[in-house]
């Protein structure tokens, strides 16, 4: 419990300064009074634009009615839009999730027997084969994996959408494609393009670490009291493979949740990365430091997921050694 109270603190700090540094950069990337009333405006409207929007207060003053606004979920209007920043992001949320778990369930679903297969039949051909393209997944930019597939299941074949989020339902206040065909449909290049790079890094993670596990005095020892070769592959050495496999795991997921822009862009996808984008073109500061805040929660949040899961995987490893660890 004290693991878990400290780390809730260390949360609320982590939160504090992501949107002081995003409140604090985000006011030199552009006017947005200029931006909302465009050149012609007169001198008269821009100030009392910039009266109305409280951009005449000091910089404290600000931030500190941010602070105090978020606290009751009230992260202001949008500049760019004129609606409540939560409205947008609420709105935007579910899309940008769904993508962001869709490819890492493909990532991780593939990636860590990929890994442990090629570990155990290193020798294989198929196993060599695997790697190659490992590599040439990490190697290839994502929006030109993106773009690939496009324009050959979307255009030469025509099997798939290669924009939009297709039909979505409603359930209470979330939006969701899950459940339509067309939903289903359109998600799948989006996330097979943000899975492919995650995949590759996560087989060869667990490929270097079953392939050390595999080398480990207490293996030796497994093998030297005639225990089944499966068992002392599957038992004992994925266990100690999945720790640093599941701390990697939760990181990328953050990344992928976080910084799926480029995806979002390719595909036309409604999520908060072409939210971001059209954001930064107009200077919304309520917008971009909103999002970082939810950036920066969703990441401690993983963070904590991860270090619990710890406990789940190695049962040696207690939450004073966690305390200690960290």
């Amino acid at each position: 419990m004290s693991f878990v109270l400290g780390r809730l603190g260390q949360t609320i700090l982590v939160l504090l300064v992501a949107a002081f540094v995003s409140f604090s950069l985000f006011r030199y990337v552009g006017d947005p009074v200029n931006n909302m009333l465009g050149q012609s405006a007169s001198l008269a409207d821009r100030e009392a634009m910039r009266a109305a929007l409280g951009l005449d207060d000091a910089f404290v003053v600000q931030f500190a009615r941010f602070v105090g606004n978020a606290l009751t979920g009230d992260f202001g209007m949008s500049y760019r839009f004129g609606q409540p920043v939560a409205t947008l992001i609420a709105e935007r949320f579910p899309a940008t999730l769904e993508l962001a778990l869709i490819s890492m369930l493909i990532a991780t679903g593939l990636g860590v027997p990929l890994g442990v297969w090629t570990a155990l039949h290193r020798d294989h051909w198929a196993s060599q084969m695997l790697l190659a393209a490992s590599l040439i997944g990490v190697a290839l930019p994502t929006f030109l994996i993106g773009i690939a597939l496009i324009l050959f299941f979307s255009v030469w074949l025509g099997w798939l959408p290669s924009f939009g989020r297709g039909e979505v339902v409603r359930i209470g206040g979330w939006s969701t494609g899950l459940l339509t065909t067309s939903g289903l449909r359109a998600i799948v290049l989006p996330s097979v393009t943000l899975g492919i790079f995650q995949l590759a890094l996560i087989m060869r993670l667990a490929r270097a670490e079953m392939l050390e596990v595999m080398r480990t005095d207490f293996i030796r020892f497994a093998r030297a009291r005639g225990l089944k070769p499966r068992a002392i592959e599957y038992r004992h050495a994925l266990r100690n493979t999945l720790v640093p496999v599941v701390t990697m795991i939760g990181l990328q997921f953050g990344n992928v949740f976080a910084f799926s822009i480029i995806v979002e862009t390719v595909f036309q996808w409604p999520g908060l990365g072409l939210l971001v984008i059209q954001a930064i073109q107009f200077a919304d500061v309520p917008l971009l430091a909103a999002y970082l805040v939810l950036i920066a929660l969703c990441f401690a949040v993983i963070n904590l997921a991860v270090d619990l899961a710890y406990v789940a995987i190695d049962p040696r490893v207690r939450a004073g050694g966690l305390r200690r660890a960290t």
